[in-house]
């Protein structure tokens, strides 16, 4: 295990998942996919399913599974409990001011998205981060 595996695995607090799993009523799917083979369409539906309020955040689609889709973080206009990410980690860095500015408690990094850095810089504005985990995987596993 490489030292950027092993911080990337410091970001997958239990206690953080489960406060965010608990807390959470609306997610904001950054890289929200109209195509249901993707990953982050299947992610989007089960949390519909769940209960969950999705927005969509994609400037090349409408609509995914009923819910609006916006271009960024700051055109969407309500209140975003979280920020689920399935965008490649070079993508990512841009979203810190817009949660920053949006107060915007926690950020998910999707499986396979990793950005240290990114996180660091989440986690001393206040964000809480889990990196590097499926949203829906952690839902089923932790169903309360």
């Amino acid at each position: 295990m490489s030292a950027g595996q092993a911080r990337a695995n410091s970001w997958a607090s239990s206690f953080v998942i489960r406060e965010i799993l608990e807390e959470a009523r609306t997610v904001a799917i950054v890289g929200i996919s109209d195509n249901p083979a993707r990953p982050s369409y299947g992610v989007a539906r089960f949390l519909i399913e769940s209960g969950y309020r999705v927005v969509g955040v994609n400037p090349n689609i409408d609509e995914v599974l009923g819910t609006l889709c916006y271009p960024s973080l700051t055109d969407v206009p309500e209140p975003i409990d979280v920020v689920n990410v399935f965008r490649r980690s070079e993508a990512v860095n841009g979203l810190i001011n817009q949660m920053i500015k949006l107060r915007i408690p926690y950020l998910w990094f999707q499986e396979g998205v990793v950005d240290v850095n990114v996180a660091d810089r989440a986690a001393e504005a206040g964000i809480k981060v889990v990196m590097d985990r499926c949203l829906a995987k952690e839902l089923t596993r932790l169903r309360f």
